[in-house]
């Protein structure tokens, strides 16, 4: 079974599980499909965790994020006239992009199982599509609308968005044959050639002319890594996420917090209020200590072990009164997606631009967006997450998974950037805590504590469509409530699926999104 936020993916993950792939083969089949039909929150100029589960209970993370560009610094930021990194433009695209190297290392963990499919098998609907053409999604004409003045000053984005200075809209269909030529050159040469090959001269030619400070240093000493997952034991599950740089810590913070609250419904006032006071206590620990752990003073998973600490925390919170919170947050957009295989490997993988359409670097001889991750680092000497070469930015990406004791496996994330622990926390609890149906989990009203999509307000944004005497406590209470539309894009698009002890699968897919679950 799979899920992704895309049909076209869902459909490209399911074929290859028919020919008989594992789940990592599944996950790439997706993540490529979406580079293709999803461009606007994903693609191969952007980073990428995995979270896999094995049938013998092991649980390891794939970290393919980059780092800083090495030949870079703040004084060079600061000669070319920068206070910031800037969002957008070639000095926003100043990190290693890792999602391709994240694939490599996941196929060779997947060809230790069984007998690999061959790599353009993997890529043949993502070729078709770049090549042949995709529908354009609603979110894609809408972010591209919106964006559109920031965006289309990059000549070629403009060129491959707006030919004949129109914007592509919904329902049109649009080519991008140069990602198509890409994605044929990888599977013709492998892909260590994004970081050392034929794509890497064509990567290096395109970013130097638009004054990006990465060189081929940076291209060709990257690699991904395995790394341990953070875990929290939980009353009756395991729950597992990535470690930093990623916001993982967060999200599983949240889960014990909560539980240490006594929460007895689900829906009512004390469960979201429960949560979102949870998550600000999260936030405390992350915003002050989580980046790349070398420069990290604070270690994550001892935070996560730390009862007594975890039981201050928990105190803190007051059941009947909202706590200030006036807290920086973090942006982002992103693509999770899940696959849960016949022998039982299961995978979480989350796979990201950061903003909308990255730095808004089109590439034209490649036809990939580069990302802006490093949009995040300060450019203060000794600031946290501040810039130095060859460190790797605080990421929110964080893919989601938990062991429960009944022998299930929960594969389970969203994209969303500051909303992801959150919402990963209102699926979880529904879900494994109340007993509420899995699709009925992803489905039901959300909310998001802080800014997303570009907005500066912190307020407690509440989906329309929750209960209105929850919404009138939440108020009462203190919280800063701000209405939205029902199935807002701004809740993220989640996703999960759980396999049973039996064998038996359950998905779910948000309907926020423009995706599916599939299954044989």
């Amino acid at each position: 079974m799979v899920t992704s936020p895309h049909h076209l993916a869902s459909q490209s993950g399911l074929s290859i599980l028919k020919q008989g792939g594992t789940a990592l083969e599944a996950v790439v089949a997706m993540a490529s499909t979406l580079c293709a039909v999803y461009p606007h929150m994903t693609g191969i100029g952007g980073d990428a965790f995995w979270l896999v589960s094995y049938p013998d209970g092991r649980v390891e993370v794939i970290e393919s994020c980059g780092a800083g560009a090495l030949q870079s610094s703040i004084e060079a930021y600061r000669n070319a006239g920068h206070t910031t990194v800037p969002w957008r433009g070639g000095w926003a695209a100043n990190t290693m992009a890792g999602t391709v190297s994240g694939w490599q290392l996941a196929l060779q963990q997947s060809a230790s199982i069984k007998n690999p499919l061959p790599i353009n098998a993997l890529l043949e609907d993502a070729i078709w599509y770049a090549e042949n053409g995709y529908v354009v999604s609603e979110s894609e004409a809408a972010l591209l609308a919106s964006k559109q003045n920031e965006l289309l000053q990059n000549k070629d984005f403009a060129q491959s968005y707006a030919p004949d200075g129109k914007l592509f809209q919904h329902g049109m269909v649009r080519k991008n044959p140069a990602l198509g030529h890409t994605l044929r050159q990888l599977a013709q040469d492998g892909l260590q050639s994004f970081y050392t090959g034929a794509t890497a001269q064509d990567l290096l030619q395109d970013l130097q002319r638009i004054d990006s400070p990465l060189s081929s240093e940076d291209f060709s000493s990257h690699e991904a890594v395995f790394k341990k997952p953070l875990s929290a034991k939980l009353k009756h599950a395991q729950v597992y996420n990535a470690p930093p740089p990623t916001q993982g810590v967060a999200s599983l913070a949240i889960l014990q917090l909560f539980e240490k609250l006594g929460v007895q419904e689900g829906e009512g006032f004390a469960h979201i209020h429960g949560l979102v006071e949870a998550t600000k206590q999260a936030f405390l620990f992350r915003n002050a200590h989580v980046g790349d752990p070398q420069w990290m003073t604070e270690d994550a998973q001892a935070f996560l072990g730390n009862e007594e600490l975890c039981s201050e925390l928990a105190h803190k919170i007051d059941m009947r009164h909202a706590a200030p919170w006036p807290q920086p947050s973090q942006a982002g957009d992103t693509t999770w997606m899940g696959a849960i295989d016949s022998s039982g490997v299961a995978v979480s993988m989350i796979q990201s631009l950061y903003f909308e359409f990255g730095s808004g670097v089109f590439l034209p001889q490649t036809g990939i967006l580069w990302q802006n991750r490093g949009a995040s680092f300060q450019l203060e000497e000794g600031a946290w997450n501040a810039f130095v070469p060859g460190r790797k930015p605080f990421h929110t990406l964080n893919p989601a998974l938990a062991h429960f004791d009944d022998g299930r496996v929960m594969v389970y994330g969203t994209m969303g950037g500051e909303g992801q622990p959150q919402t990963q926390a209102a699926i979880f609890t529904r879900y494994a805590q109340f007993g509420t149906p899995l699709q009925q989990a992803v489905t039901a009203p959300r909310w998001l504590l802080g800014r997303t999509w570009g907005s500066e307000s912190q307020s407690l944004k509440v989906e329309s469509n929750m209960d209105a005497g929850v919404v009138a406590k939440l108020e009462k209470a203190g919280h800063p409530v701000e209405r939205v539309a029902p199935f807002s894009d701004m809740m993220g698009h989640a996703g999960a699926i759980v396999r049973h002890a039996n064998g038996v699968l359950e998905g779910a897919a948000d309907p926020r999104s423009d995706g599916c679950v599939a299954a044989f």
